[in-house]
């Protein structure tokens, strides 16, 4: 009884409806539930140096997201040197650093573009959870709200040609974290010799102790960097959604980790964005080397119901790799790597409009006010307002290059380079011409 009870309080968690930032809170990348939407309404439009509330220099580089609860915000870097680890928890009020902690690690070979703080921690109000990896390890950490280790977790070797990335979330008591790791055999290469291959799977540990509360094996395909997200059916519990290159989508009991459904043999590549939802479909997609593949958008499935899952549309390349796209009022916004955005019908995948923006982008764009604000690998923030006449806003230069996501709490925009962190707004943001 004492089990079912707690399974159920459980399962009460998972399913509280978030879809925008609530005060305070940014707590996971594109913050809660993955959405990228924020309710700020004291974000400028436009802005100069002057207007920054404060921006510092980090004690080392990095992509990850920045994270937020209540007047904390925390950051990962690292060093190219060792590889060394650091942890960085600000004041949101003046970028005053409350602590910092520095952990060692070892050097290896990832993608040019890849880097030793590229996975975006997950917050709570016990503090916040991350990530890292080498080949021999993946770390799985957690800290207080002070910065005191709370436990620690070695999961095993990574086989990985790029690098890891791949983010946690907190959902109800658990930490989630996929584990999708590479078939060298599948990478171009001399096919007489072979390769190493991957364990993957999917790992929930105990939000308190770290202790292993179920693992589903996987199988392996290519490594994969997206971060699940929350479906939550009509009348349902709440289901975790997770893709990759061997099992496409998989909708997963966040409680138990069984399988829900799967859509599976559809994706051929690397899956980097990160998927999302609307009311009755989930989209996600997979690219190859610069650019997108196919994204598609599922209609859910029901094991308990014997209702298998359906494809309701393609979109077919070009479309979006490394960006993760917006849901909103109806609409898909689709930022791609390239610069081009298109706004479609997020029921059925008709386009709406299209504009074609300057600029590369590894960053995902998030919602402000009617605004998409997205950062370019070069590191210039775009403003598109998104009415039906599509128009670009602003170009604000932050003077180094960012592969990073903004994240927005308290009314405040905080903007991440490699190496400098920016806060906005507030009750200073009300800068619109």
């Amino acid at each position: 009884m004492r089990h079912c009870i707690l399974t159920l309080a459980a399962v009460a968690l998972f399913v509280s409806p978030v879809s925008a930032a609530d005060e305070g809170e940014w707590s996971r990348f594109r913050g809660p539930n993955g959405t990228g939407i924020s309710r700020a309404t004291t974000v400028p439009v436009t802005w100069t140096d002057a207007d920054y509330n404060w921006k510092i220099t980090l004690p080392g580089t990095g992509h990850s997201s920045p994270v937020l609860w209540g007047k904390r915000i925390y950051v990962t870097c690292g060093i190219g040197e060792d590889a060394a680890r650091i942890i960085l928890c600000l004041d949101t009020a003046d970028g005053r650093t409350l602590w910092k902690r520095e952990y060692p690690s070892e050097t290896f070979r990832q993608h040019r573009d890849n880097c030793y703080a590229s996975a975006t921690p997950a917050a709570d109000s016990d503090g916040l959870v991350l990530t890292w990896s080498t080949p021999k390890e993946i770390v799985l950490l957690a800290l207080d709200p002070d910065g005191r280790e709370v436990w620690r977790r070695d999961l095993g070797p990574i086989v990985a040609a790029h690098g890891s990335g791949a983010s946690p979330v907190i959902v109800g008591d658990l930490v989630i974290l996929t584990n999708d790791q590479e078939d060298m055999n599948l990478m171009p290469g001399d096919r007489s010799v072979r390769r190493p291959v991957g364990k993957s799977s999917l790992v929930a540990v105990d939000r308190k102790t770290g202790r292993t509360r179920w693992e589903l094996e996987r199988r392996t395909g290519l490594t994969a960097y997206s971060v699940p997200c929350l479906y939550r059916p009509e009348g349902g519990p709440a289901e975790l959604i997770v893709t990759s290159t061997a099992h496409g989508i998989t909708s997963v009991d966040p409680a138990t980790g069984k399988v829900n459904w799967e859509v599976d043999k559809i994706f051929l590549d690397r899956c980097v964005a990160s998927p999302v939802t609307a009311p009755g479909l989930v989209l996600a997609g997979y690219g190859l080397g610069t650019r997108g593949t196919l994204y598609v958008a599922v209609r859910p499935g029901s094991r308990a119901k014997g209702v298998e899952p359906t494809i309701a549309y393609q979109l077919k390349k070009p479309v979006p790799l490394v960006p993760t796209p917006i849901v909103k009022d109806g609409r898909l916004f689709l930022w791609h790597d390239d610069g081009r955005v298109e706004c479609r019908k997020v029921e059925t995948g008709e386009e709406i409009w299209t504009e074609r923006l300057s600029g590369f982008y590894y960053g995902s764009p998030v919602w402000v006010a009617g605004r998409l604000y997205c950062i370019s690998r070069k590191g210039e923030v775009v403003v598109l307002a998104v009415s039906a006449d599509p128009q670009v806003l602003a170009r604000v230069p932050l003077g180094e290059k960012s592969y990073a996501t903004p994240a927005v709490a308290d009314g405040v925009m905080y903007l991440r380079t490699l190496s400098h962190l920016f806060s906005l707004g507030g009750t200073r943001g009300n800068l619109s011409p």
